[in-house]
């Protein structure tokens, strides 16, 4: 038997750490221009101590307000640069995830739930945005802003430079120490606010059975138990960003001391060594000191934005992870028919006819059915006929391209399917599970679907069509609540018909269990529109139903050796 069980990874766009994003020059630039700035500073205080203050005033002011509007420029360039494509890679990120979710079968067991995917999309990448726009630019800050700021003072006095040297290590160990915490915390926090958005979205969507079976306060305190994880969990990540920025400060405050201690001993003549060769002037001493706080303010500034790179990097893993693909649709591996070169076109409207010879199909690597030889005429209405769980679900998802299948087991209109021909081919298609979805909104939304070209006299007559018209007559203008609150389980069927009878250029109707919900009177209902509804469309209805059954033009058994795989 062939397996399609193969996991495949959507491979997202993923920021390389060594490389610098664009803007991270900007932003490099605009901390170097401070050194040419405090040297102006230095000098214009040694020309006072020489009685020399006016004699170059106007160059100096004139050198420090352009040097300043110059640093502006180019931090304020490097931060909209940054920030514009940390926005890009993240939406990005979110259309790769994104497409790897749809691409993947609803049939996949291991699908991510939709609450922690909607958690992840939408919550947790934003903290990739911080990641990319403010921690890669301080790393590079560091590793090119403090060497030049430390090779500079070492001109000047290598004691000064070989104190800043000494003291920078020790701040980015014991970080790197705490960021390993960090991320593991973070980690832990993206886990919990995923499970706490599932849980609530599940329970949400169930209200109305909570309350049927008083189970709200029960619901409400493990709610109120999640929440608590996510505080503790979200304090922790907290104290340990507090604990990375009080080390940074504690190392950094004694580096600066150490220096400024050297260099007020140094002026007092009391250590004269330290410099080359002579004593510094006041404008030397002076521009040292005015370096040494800048030679921390790198890691200052990574040290607050060390929390984004653990936080950024959960989100990244989190994205990696929904983007993971094990049982892809068949059209995950060529989206355009344009893909594949000559691949036949879907033809023009109308009936379709369905051909399998010897086909399977394996779903999380275990048999769902035996090799299946059946023929089904244009226009005609089959019943897949087994006791429930005999695998018609899974022939119909099959059908429909919502599992892979070979392309010699399965012919559509006498053509071979291809792969690269499922998305032409699902737009001809119908499909009505056992269980139809109804959104939160108006009963005309729910049967266009946002398709578009649709008209309110088309979904009038679709309604008409699927005896709605009286039901919904007096619930004009009102909205229908999320999974069909305000909706009978008879006027849920019927809405899905009037989805179907909507579609109109349609040629192949897969309908799952019509009836298995519904009392006698409203099954033989619905029994009469879908036979009415789909004269002139191939009708494929998986059924145990008896009746149903009987109403087709001829049934298909599915073999005893399915039931058993099901069983």
């Amino acid at each position: 038997m062939q397996s399609f069980d193969t996991p495949q990874t959507v491979r997202a766009a993923k920021p390389h750490p060594r490389r610098p994003q664009p803007g991270t020059w900007w932003l490099v630039l605009s901390s170097l221009l401070w050194l040419p700035q405090a040297a102006v500073i230095a000098w214009a205080v040694q020309c006072f101590a020489n009685a020399q203050a006016l004699q170059y005033l106007w160059l100096q002011v004139l050198a420090v307000a352009a040097l300043g509007v110059l640093r502006a420029v180019c931090e304020g360039l490097g931060t909209r640069i940054t920030y514009q494509h940390a926005r890009a890679q993240v939406s990005q990120l979110r259309s790769q995830a994104l497409q790897a979710v749809v691409q993947t079968s609803p049939l996949d067991r291991q699908r991510a739930p939709s609450g922690w995917a909607a958690s992840a999309l939408a919550e947790q990448a934003e903290a990739i945005v911080p990641w990319l726009s403010r921690y890669q630019p301080a790393q590079w800050r560091v590793m090119v802003v403090a060497p030049v700021i430390a090779l500079a003072v070492a001109t000047q006095s290598w004691l000064a430079a070989l104190i800043l040297v000494c003291a920078a290590p020790l701040i980015p160990l014991f970080m790197a120490i705490v960021g390993w915490r960090a991320q593991a915390a973070s980690e832990s926090q993206m886990v919990e606010l995923g499970q706490m958005n599932a849980f609530l979205l599940d329970r949400l969507r169930g209200l109305s059975t909570l309350r049927a079976l008083h189970a709200v306060p029960q619901t409400a305190q493990r709610l109120r138990t999640h929440a608590e994880s996510l505080r503790t969990r979200t304090m922790r990540v907290l104290r340990i960003a507090f604990l990375s920025s009080a080390v940074l400060e504690l190392f950094s405050a004694l580096g600066v001391a150490m220096v400024a201690m050297y260099i007020g001993f140094h002026l007092l003549g009391n250590l004269p060594f330290g410099a080359w060769g002579k004593p510094l002037s006041l404008g030397q001493a002076l521009w040292v000191l005015m370096l040494a706080p800048s030679f921390f303010d790198p890691l200052r500034e990574l040290s607050a934005v060390w929390h984004d790179r653990a936080a950024g990097q959960a989100a990244m893993q989190g994205l990696q992870a929904l983007g993971q693909q094990r049982l892809p649709l068949p059209a995950a591996l060529a989206t355009h028919e344009a893909d594949v070169p000559n691949a036949p076109a879907a033809q023009a409207l109308g009936a379709m006819a369905v051909q399998a010879q010897q086909l399977e199909i394996a779903v999380d690597g275990q048999a769902a059915l035996v090799p299946l030889d059946m023929h089904i005429h244009a226009g005609e209405h089959v019943a897949v006929w087994a006791p429930s769980g005999a695998g018609k679900s899974v022939l119909l998802a099959q059908l429909a391209g919502l599992l892979p299948v070979a392309a010699d087991q399965l012919q559509l209109d006498g053509q071979p399917v291809a792969e690269a021909r499922w998305p032409a081919l699902r737009a001809r298609m119908a499909w009505m599970g056992q269980q139809a979805h109804i959104f939160a909104g108006s009963v005309q939304r729910n049967v266009a679907l946002g398709r578009e070209g649709v008209q309110p006299q088309d979904i009038a007559r679709a309604l008409g069509q699927a005896g709605l018209s009286t039901a919904l007559a007096q619930r004009q203008g009102s909205s229908l609540g999320e999974g069909g609150q305000g909706l009978s389980g008879g006027e849920a069927v019927r809405l899905a018909l009037a989805r179907m009878a909507l579609h109109q250029q349609a040629g192949l109707w897969l309908v799952d269990e019509p009836t298995a919900h519904l009392d006698p009177a409203t099954a033989q209902q619905v029994m009469h529109q879908l036979r009415t509804l789909a004269q002139g469309k191939t009708l494929v209805v998986a059924t145990h139903d008896p009746a149903l059954a009987a109403m087709m033009d001829r049934t298909i058994h599915l073999a005893p050796a399915v039931q058993e795989a099901f069983a």
